[in-house]
């Protein structure tokens, strides 16, 4: 079948947004074409710093013929109901089918042609694309990232004609920009296009850059004896700036290494776009870095590499100012400074903040196994450096540079530590801080950014979370996790939090219980999605957390032992069975209160099955809560596993709604003590099955 193919030249794209424009147009343009019921093959979607190409396989010629049948109004409904169908649908009365009492509108069309719907698409595409950012040019009204230039529209081979604002499609195409041939070619289809750029040095694949790019430059640093840096950030940005990416390996001046390592690389990163090089003999950083060319040049790129090493050494100079001129500063100076900046209108300055998460680190700390002067000495120091040269010079690098200028101060290196990584972990890829000191610092700066937020009524909803609450919901989970740390949210995270603020005189909006309450909900939906994430049931984390423990480490200890139990014949079949034992007692209690009181054993008459559960269910409470007890919740669980056999005996053997109110009463009282016992565990009826 004939094969579509799409070219959108013009000036450079921003790397930024190149693979976010190529799944714009393979949205845009599938949404057109699957309208007028077209299918396909294949489609694949390129994106560089001058193109956007599109390629489509197996398209038909046209679209089929098309019988659509729409459900109108009832035959009852308003006069007005059968107009708008009828407006809708462009038909009379008279062509409508009445079938059960609804008018239906049987409307056919035929397939239009491939080439039509696709010129039609592209238009709308060009004319409507959502960049970030667009410009106009020249004297037309078109809005595009950049200029464009051509524009390559072929089907079966043949151009698809037509014109967009003095845009005339075509067949042809152009090369690189500097080593190209210089001049416009023509291409017949895909594989054709794709050589012919190749030949004229233009990789339109990101996957083929960066392929690319990483050979050549581990090359260059093996010649050296180098080891490339890995930067994924870096190189899927460099991809985007070359359409021949020629990695060279430059040298920069050895007295820039007494820097710290992350300003360097970020110098490198940040301005110039340059990957970091390592000696594998030696620690820290080699005197090198690697720059991404776009040409290969005659002299190696010796020229290139020696430029680019004189506008580096500019940049570092400067890093090396703001290092200087930092430690002449130190922290009172910059904390003092931080009193004049808002944090927020309603939460005070930071300088305010820096106070609340000082006075709740103070509290954690115990919790942590921390000392707690020197978790409250690191907390006043963890946001001095936001005043820093160098922070303002590189946002980036805050809490790091705190970190560095700490130990430079005297501080012991615990503080100097908790400085640096109190903002950790910033994301589900990040390293998750474990010294004692940190892991108080850390929480207590998620914690104060969480109720704080809350209690001025500015919690996240839907997709909308412009404070990143649900990333510090998540660190603080990830960190008490994986310290171990045994804090109950609100007994004592919450409430401490919600003293320094109110020390702090912040005008809550909530109430102290609603901000629990929504918190506490909030960090459910947290945990869930973490342990969601690791392979456990959603279902399970809603049944602990429904016993109200707030204790994280138990929670997930309960659900982990939980999900191993229903994954057994045992828990599967008891689970049932506490179903079955709970829709009784549902439907019971509808009609009234439940009887209360001991479960009687050796009635007259009495089922041996009753009298067994009777007594399962007694030792089963002892054992379960002697488990509980201890946070063995294996061995709960195997507590529960035991009254698997008396229930299923009960359920088979034994008539719970018996006519003798005495034996009805018993068996009620019976079932609620299994619900009970069971319910100590976790709430069985929000698991599903």
């Amino acid at each position: 079948m004939p094969q579509l193919l799409l070219e959108i030249f013009s000036e450079e794209i921003p790397a930024r947004m190149q693979q976010g424009a190529a799944r714009d147009l393979e949205r845009m343009v599938s949404d057109r074409l699957k309208a007028a019921g077209l299918t396909w093959e294949a489609l694949n979607v390129f994106a560089g710093p001058r193109r956007l190409t599109l390629v489509i396989d197996g398209l038909p010629v046209a679209a089929e013929d098309r019988n659509e049948e729409v459900k109108g109004p009832k035959t009852s409904a308003p006069a007005q109901a059968l107009e708008g169908f009828l407006r809708k649908t462009g038909l009379t009365q008279d062509q409508l089918v009445e079938r059960d009492g609804i008018w239906f509108a049987e409307i056919s069309s035929k397939g239009r042609q491939t080439t039509e719907v696709f010129a039609e698409a592209v238009d709308q595409i060009v004319r409507s694309f959502p960049w970030p950012k667009s410009m106009r040019w020249g004297a037309g009204t078109l809005r595009w990232v950049r200029p464009i230039k051509r524009i390559i529209a072929l089907f079966d081979g043949a151009v698809v004609p037509f014109e967009i604002d003095g845009i005339q499609s075509g067949d042809v195409t152009e090369g690189h920009r500097f080593m190209g041939s210089g001049q416009p070619f023509a291409v017949k289809d895909f594989a054709d296009y794709r050589a012919k750029l190749e030949r004229d040095f233009v990789l339109i694949d990101v996957a083929d850059r960066k392929l690319r790019i990483l050979e050549a430059a581990k090359a260059a640093c093996a010649a050296r004896g180098l080891v490339l840096v890995d930067d994924d950030g870096l190189l899927d940005e460099v991809a985007g700036l070359a359409e021949w990416p020629t990695p060279i390996l430059g040298d920069m001046d050895p007295q820039f290494l007494s820097l710290p390592p992350e300003v360097v690389r970020l110098s490198m990163k940040v301005h110039q776009k340059y990957f970091a090089v390592r000696d594998p003999s030696k620690d820290g950083l080699a005197p090198n870095f690697l720059v991404v060319a776009n040409v290969e040049a005659t002299d190696g790129g010796q020229a290139l590499a020696a430029g680019n090493s004189r506008v580096l050494s500019a940049r570092l100079n400067d890093a090396r100012f703001f290092w200087d001129e930092d430690q002449k500063v130190g922290f009172d100076a910059w904390n003092d400074k931080l009193k004049g900046v808002t944090f927020h209108a309603k939460l005070g300055t930071l300088a305010e903040r820096v106070d609340r998460i000082a006075a709740l680190a103070r509290e954690i700390a115990p919790l942590v196994g921390a000392d707690a002067d020197q978790a409250e000495q690191a907390a006043r120091l963890s946001k001095a450096d936001l005043a820093s040269g160098m922070v303002s010079e590189f946002p980036e690098l805050q809490g790091i540079m705190g970190g560095y200028y700490a130990r430079l101060a005297g501080y012991p290196d615990a503080v100097a530590d908790a400085v640096r990584d109190h903002y950790k972990p910033q994301g589900p890829g990040d390293s998750v801080p474990t010294a004692p000191v940190t892991v108080a610092v850390a929480i207590a700066e998620k914690l104060d950014t969480l109720v704080g937020f809350f209690a001025i009524d500015e919690k996240p909803t839907g997709s909308r979370d412009p404070y990143a609450l649900r990333r510090a919901a998540l660190g603080v989970i990830r960190l008490v996790l994986e310290s171990g740390a045994r804090i109950g949210l609100r007994g004592d995270a919450f409430s401490a939090a919600m003293a320094a603020l109110d020390r702090g005189n912040v005008q809550r909006a909530v109430d102290k219980l609603a901000v629990e309450t929504e918190l506490s909900a909030f960090f459910a939906d947290r945990l869930t999605v973490l342990l969601r994430d690791q392979g456990q049931r959603h279902d399970l984390v809603a049944a602990v957390f429904a016993l109200g423990d707030d204790d994280l480490v138990r929670i997930v200890r309960r659900v982990e032992a939980l999900a191993a139990f229903l994954a057994t014949d045992d828990g599967a079949n008891l689970l049932a069975g506490y179903k079955r034992a709970s829709n009784i007692l549902k439907a019971e209690e509808k009609k009234g209160p439940l009887p209360e009181g001991a479960v009687a054993t050796g009635l007259a008459n009495q089922p041996a099955e009753e009298t067994a559960l009777a007594f399962a269910a007694a030792a089963a409470a002892t054992a379960v809560d002697a488990a509980l007890e201890t946070e063995d919740f294996a061995a709960a669980m195997t507590a529960l596993a035991a009254l698997r056999g008396p229930v299923d005996a009960f359920f088979t053997g034994v008539m719970v709604n018996s006519d003798v109110a005495e034996e009805r009463e018993n068996r009620l009282k019976l079932l609620g003590q299994v619900r009970g016992v069971m319910g100590r565990v976790a709430d069985f009826g929000q698991i599903a099955g």
